[in-house]
């Protein structure tokens, strides 16, 4: 029986459950994805690579992640979460303790980019299409809330990885980040449920009336038999503008984490404090994903993500003119900010246009985009400066990606699914 009231008790809804164990998996993932930079001088050093080599491991790790993406929002369509994400979790220590013990290049690439992706893939459109299904009217606070993790994670672990290194040595540091994978990822994989009904509610923002189902006309969000497959989604123009959408910024967002302490230490800033430049950015994106979430349920997905699309290149043309500390900390409250309201708001806005019909395999499919672009911004910087000795170029690359960016978001509308 559906309960008109879709609570658990009268004071906890369980969707904010699945919000927070949401959160804790995103933290723990995402923020040692992104602290791939903290190891990028030892890994070069230990084996002897350029920079462009050391790019193409993560490179390889977001290519190989494109599939399991694909996967993981089939399977989370047809399958429970809990399973998902415990096997995701298994994968993802067993990769770090793996990579501990390479000794060549191409142990790295099968050991840290392919185990890797194996755990990690696929752990955001996952987590994404499980949150859409839990929330209506609060759609943008519940996702701006859960992928605050990004954030969270560049906060604790690029300082905690960084710490690692120093006492212990970068292998060493994969062991423990290893363990702590396992503990955090399969804990939290417990309390995950699919969607409302499994526990006999409706999702937050729908509300019971005479025991049918009524969905409120919000004014970018979708009703129920508008939703799509993955069929009519891919003949819409604004699945396509999306996806290359999130190419773009993705290879701009990628670059910049990949290279920003090399690029800091390269001009004679410490260790820890670039690492602390990484740690801000994750930091700003908190508040980022956590207001812009907010106002786009009010004002509008595509406004806001236009908004920090235009403060994400500002903040890159003022990136390439820092020489100082107090720049880069600048730079990195700006990015971080812009970075995390464009992300929040358009991840809603694919709930919206689309509905929930195929929600996870849609997210997947567009997730593509954002995996080539974490693929190809690393690697495409390592590049640049291999052939420049600097990083102007590559940074100058960013803020093109980001101003064709923000005329695909303006291409996107809502949809109507003719064949519903």
């Amino acid at each position: 029986m559906i309960k008109s009231r879709f609570r658990i008790t009268d004071r906890l809804f369980y969707g904010w459950v699945v919000v927070t164990a949401s959160l804790i998996i995103i933290t723990i993932v995402l923020g040692l994805r992104f602290s791939f930079g903290v190891f990028f001088k030892s890994l070069a050093s230990e084996f002897g690579l350029t920079r462009a080599e050391t790019s193409g491991i993560f490179s390889a790790y977001m290519l190989l992640c494109t599939i399991f993406n694909v996967i993981g929002g089939w399977f989370i369509d047809k399958f429970g979460p809990r399973i998902i994400v415990s096997l995701m979790g298994l994968f993802t220590g067993l990769s770090f303790l793996l990579t501990s013990q390479a000794n060549s290049l191409w142990q790295l690439l099968v050991f840290y980019s392919f185990f890797s992706a194996l755990g990690t893939g696929g752990v955001y459109v996952v987590n994404m299409s499980i949150i859409t299904r839990w929330f209506e009217k609060k759609r943008g606070l519940a996702i701006g809330i859960s992928t605050s993790g990004v954030g969270l994670g560049m906060v604790i672990m690029a300082p905690m990885v960084t710490s690692f290194i120093v006492n212990f040595g970068w292998r060493m540091s994969f062991i423990l980040i290893g363990l702590i994978s396992w503990l955090f990822i399969i804990s939290m994989a417990m309390l995950l449920r699919k969607e409302p009904r499994e526990m006999g509610l409706l999702p937050d923002g729908v509300e019971s009336n005479e025991g049918k189902t009524v969905i409120p006309d919000i004014r970018e969000g979708y009703a129920q038999t508008n939703s799509f497959s993955l069929l009519q989604a891919l003949q819409t123009r604004s699945f396509w503008c999306l996806g290359f959408s999130w190419l773009l910024y993705s290879l701009c967002f990628h670059m910049v984490l990949t290279h920003i302490v090399p690029h800091s230490t390269d001009i004679g800033i410490s260790d820890m404090k670039a690492a602390a430049i990484l740690s801000l950015i994750g930091a700003t994106s908190i508040p980022g994903r956590l207001l812009v979430g907010r106002v786009s349920d009010n004002i509008g997905r595509k406004v806001t993500a236009i908004i920090c699309a235009l403060l994400a290149t500002g903040a890159i043309l003022w990136l390439i003119g820092s020489q100082k500390l107090w720049m880069f900390y600048i730079f990195a409250i700006v990015f971080g900010f812009s970075y995390g309201g464009f992300d929040t708001s358009t991840i809603a806005l694919v709930g919206d246009i689309f509905g929930l019909r195929s929600i996870g395999i849609i997210f997947g499919i567009i997730s593509i985009g954002f995996l080539l672009g974490a693929a190809i911004g690393p690697v495409l910087g390592g590049l640049v400066y291999d052939m420049s000795n600097h990083y102007s170029i590559a940074f100058l690359i960013d803020a093109v990606s980001m101003l064709i960016t923000i005329l695909l978001m303006a291409l996107t509308k809502r949809e109507t699914n003719l064949d519903r």
